[in-house]
């Protein structure tokens, strides 16, 4: 990936208002042609929004865009729409117990409302934050008992000489309890935003689960197997290449194998799943500087939750960008898939969502963008500006690329908002227009909710300010 170290959030300015000028047109589009009993719009099928019945995790993305588009514009058609679309819709996804994704769906809704309060962007009204916090607190503690444990008791890092965090438990994946994805460490954001407004899930006996400490040992777990360090772990430890999914024996808690549900195989990167693990650690850095440090002495403390968060965030950024980026920061949707080799070296030009070999998957480039600012901000706060830096501009770079054609959706009967996105390429999900080899042009619900939400952060960075959840 060639970085552009002369951008600025400021620069970026335009194109970020023409990213909320189409969506509040896509926004609008999708809701007044979408039927609810088809269930939730995921990906695009010939630009028309279709749904896909494996599990029900796109429906906050639809509606945490107007939220988003709200925060940005101050649209309050948009604002309503998100409102009344939350309390009718989004109640079955804070008690769903079969599902991993609850990071992606209420956080996206309830999380962003209440946050629109809290920042005074709404009248005070204790009603609706007493509901939306409600609902935080009971889809953190469902999501956290939907938790297994592993054999694995000793401390653990990736670092030399570190003190390591024990990889004792993880909350499980919707294929069953011995299943780790790459992805839930998103669905974390749950976790800690419940512990922060005081909760903890309830077990057997009244025993009480510390919700802070059940999102870290997830991490852990994440890190341990689903990323590699370069350390010889098998022959295709590269450092920062990420597994979709650990296998564990069930019987006694051992890992037994990486796997892939979307990639190409457990020993390629699935790109997204890379960009959740860019995205999802970033993310739980900051929210690290709201706990005492006390809080972290159970699960190893502070220092060695934080090294195992920051290595692995960086190892993954780090092979985005120097491993499997195109020029222009935008990966195609697996790191060395069938037919990659044909495309000769891809990271010496720019992606090509038209190329007949491989699709290129602009999701995974929004979603590692925003996790790329959010390290380079971590790592500015910590006092290394040069380290935080590359990052940063990585993310400008890439957002930069994503918010012009061919990847921005200006056509006003396409509904999706970023194109050239891939759902799922093993199964043959993604549509591919006549003429072509490989699926290109579409959109997903994920995309365009993170294209939207990698314009706001870079919004907020522009004037001076942030945008989190903690």
């Amino acid at each position: 990936m060639k970085i552009n170290n002369r951008l600025t959030a400021r620069a970026l300015l335009p194109k970020t208002d023409r990213v909320f000028e189409l969506a509040g047109r896509k926004i609008r589009a999708l809701d007044a042609a979408w039927d609810p009993a088809k269930g939730t719009p995921v990906f695009t099928w010939k630009g028309r929004y279709t749904s896909r019945g494996w599990t029900e995790w796109t429906q906050g993305f639809q509606f945490g865009m107007a939220f988003l588009h709200f925060d940005a514009t101050g649209d309050e058609d948009l604002l309503r729409l998100g409102r009344e679309k939350t309390v009718r819709h989004m109640a079955s996804h804070v008690s769903h117990v079969g599902v991993h994704d609850h990071g992606f769906n209420n956080i996206s809704t309830y999380g962003n409302l209440r946050r629109l309060i809290l920042e005074g962007r709404l009248p005070a009204d204790q009603r609706e934050l007493d509901y939306t916090e409600i609902a935080l607190k009971a889809s953190g503690a469902v999501q956290a008992a939907r938790y297994v444990p592993t054999a694995y008791r000793q401390p653990w890092s990736p670092l030399a000489g570190a003190a390591g965090v024990a990889p004792s438990g993880y909350v499980y994946s919707f294929n069953g309890p011995q299943s780790l994805f790459a992805d839930t460490i998103r669905s974390m954001r749950s976790l800690v935003v419940a512990h922060q407004l005081g909760h903890v899930l309830m077990g057997e006996g009244d025993k009480p689960v510390n919700l802070l400490h059940r999102a870290v040992e997830h991490a852990a777990t994440t890190a341990r197997f689903n990323v590699f360090f370069g350390q010889g772990r098998d022959r295709y430890d590269v450092r920062g290449r990420v597994a979709h999914e650990s296998i564990f024996n069930r019987n006694d808690g051992q890992f037994r194998c990486p796997s892939s549900q979307q990639g190409y195989s457990p020993f390629t990167t699935w790109t997204r799943g890379a960009a959740w693990i860019i995205c999802g650690f970033a993310e739980q850095l900051e929210f690290l500087h709201t706990v005492r440090g006390a809080d972290l002495d159970a699960v190893g403390g502070r220092r060695a939750v934080t090294d195992l968060f920051l290595e692995t965030a960086r190892a993954a950024s780090d092979f985005y960008i120097d491993g499997y980026s195109a020029r222009d920061g935008v990966p195609y949707w697996d790191s060395a898939a069938l037919d990659t080799h044909r495309l000769g070296d891809f990271t010496a030009v720019d992606a090509d969502p038209f190329n007949a070999h491989e699709p290129v998957d602009s999701s995974a480039a929004a979603i590692a963008a925003q996790g790329f600012l959010r390290l380079g901000q971590y790592l500015a706060g910590q006092g290394q500006a040069a380290a935080g830096r590359r990052y940063l501009q990585a993310g400008l770079t890439i957002a930069d690329t994503l918010f012009a054609e061919p990847y921005l959706g200006t056509n006003a009967r396409h509904q999706g908002l970023l194109l050239h996105s891939v759902y799922h390429r093993p199964n043959g999900w993604d549509y591919i227009p006549p003429g072509r080899k490989v699926p290109c042009g579409e959109a997903c619900m994920w995309g365009d909710y993170h294209a939207m939400e990698l314009a706001l952060l870079i919004r907020r960075l522009a004037a001076g300010k942030y945008y989190t959840f903690f």
